[in-house]
């Protein structure tokens, strides 16, 4: 079937063009085109940009917004938090969760998350009789809610560097990166064939995987062909604790274990030297900064700039979702290099979008994906350019640097409409959350 929708103006990949014509048959863009709005087009108001990719989530972190706020502390005293609500999940229970989640994504123009899963086993590190069941439920929670989601299943086996799993974190371990490989090839197999979700890998960290455990996560990567995330130079901390264990850095580690290449990514790269940008840099690795996660846990404020001058694609992620709105990161970016630098003018609004988009879905294994081109999937991000935030803006300008999640007003997923005049299409997304999280409460 055909649907024709007729843009008021869109962003093309030649930049921002009135009247365009997309065609959508099934999951793809059938053609692109300008003029008037023919018979039975659907009209998308403002400005229509490609899907966004929230390239680095953790969709039960959502549950400690607000309640993490008070008092002082530091990353380190958030993670003791974090820790107590995984500790209540169970899969019926993430189930719901992680589907408000993400139509709350779906609501901010999401239509693609990178999740970042290491929530896999019960109380105390017991297997459920399907070891995979809580990737599952975040499967099934993407669909439902009308995103594609790259499952990025997590090895994670200390709990610091040389300490063993304690308390929650024994669900999330599975003993060693051999008895990962094996759950994270049974998780694979059992999408095979199924374009819009990826099985990619992720090593968590370098305090979370011993270094020579890291090879075996790399290779699933590499038979499979794809993405293999990390967390990487996060905290201070973990760098001076890599120092004494490995005389190195955290991005040196990765690079000697072969976790770096081309469907890499580093998240955060916050702290590093001048050695590890070049090293990411002439791996082709990409680099994943979360602006809001790490301006709540006050983690510090990476080098995006001289890394994407030495080449390396920058993609933008929610993380921990104090805040869902990739807008916001975006604009980050380019103020949080403001503030530290004292300058203006770090970044053009065009490529921040292009970090939010084609980027950010290239990283999560969907490089047919974050374009108006024929061909690609049909993801159609329509923000309203009348708002109070948005009145008198124009151009990527205007979503850059003036919207906010609030003003997207039609999202199309994969063909699929998902989000209407700004309501979603599983209800009212408000009472989803609270539910869910009340529950865990």
């Amino acid at each position: 079937m055909s649907l024709t929708y007729w843009c008021e103006q869109a962003w093309l990949p030649d930049g921002v063009a009135a009247s365009v014509l997309v065609v959508v048959e099934g999951e793809r863009i059938a053609g692109i085109g300008q003029g008037p709005p023919p018979p039975g087009a659907e009209r998308l108001a403002g400005l229509t940009v490609p899907g966004l990719a929230d390239a680095h989530s953790h969709a039960f972190h959502r549950a400690l917004r607000g309640a993490a706020q008070r008092g002082g502390g530091d990353f380190w005293t958030w993670r003791e938090r974090m820790y107590e609500v995984a500790a209540r999940l169970d899969p019926d229970s993430y189930l719901r969760l992680a589907t408000a989640v993400y139509a709350e994504m779906a609501l901010a123009g999401v239509t693609c998350v990178g999740e970042f899963h290491y929530l896999h086993h019960g109380p105390g590190g017991t297997p459920y009789d399907d070891p995979n069941v809580m990737g599952h439920a975040l499967v099934e929670a993407a669909r439902a809610a009308g995103l594609r989601i790259a499952l990025l299943d997590t090895c994670y086996l200390t709990g610091g560097m040389g300490a063993p799993l304690s308390g929650a974190q024994l669900r999330f371990g599975d003993g060693d990166a051999g008895r990962w490989a094996a759950r994270a090839e049974a998780l694979a197999a059992a999408y095979a064939g199924r374009a819009e979700v990826e099985i990619g890998a992720a090593v968590h960290s370098v305090r979370a995987v011993p270094a020579e455990q890291m090879p075996l996560v790399a290779e699933f990567s590499h038979r499979h062909a794809v993405p293999l995330h990390a967390h990487v130079s996060e905290q201070r901390a973990e760098n001076s604790a890599c120092a004494e264990m490995y005389a190195a850095t955290p991005v040196r580690v990765l690079h000697e274990h072969g976790v770096l290449g081309p469907r890499s990514t580093a998240v955060h790269a916050t702290h590093l030297t001048d050695e590890d940008v070049e090293l990411l840099a002439a791996s082709g690795a990409s680099v994943c900064v979360c602006p809001t996660t790490e301006r709540d846990l006050a983690d510090g404020i990476g080098p995006a700039r001289a890394l994407a001058d030495r080449g390396a694609a920058i993609t933008l992620g929610s993380d921990s979702h104090a805040v869902v709105d990739l807008f916001e990161e975006a604009r980050a970016v380019e103020l949080d290099q403001r503030l530290a630098t004292g300058r203006r003018g770090h970044w053009a609004a065009a490529d921040l979008l292009a970090a939010a988009t084609c980027a950010g879905h290239t990283s999560l294994g969907f490089p047919d994906a974050g374009l108006l081109v024929p061909g690609a999937w049909a993801d159609l991000v329509s923000v309203r350019l009348d708002s109070v935030r948005t009145a008198g803006a124009a151009g990527a300008e205007a979503v850059v640097f003036a919207a906010t999640a609030a003003d997207v007003h039609s999202v199309v997923s994969g063909g699929r409409r998902v989000v209407t005049a700004g309501r979603h299409a599983l209800g009212d997304v408000g009472t989803l959350l609270a539910e869910a999280i009340g529950a865990l409460r």
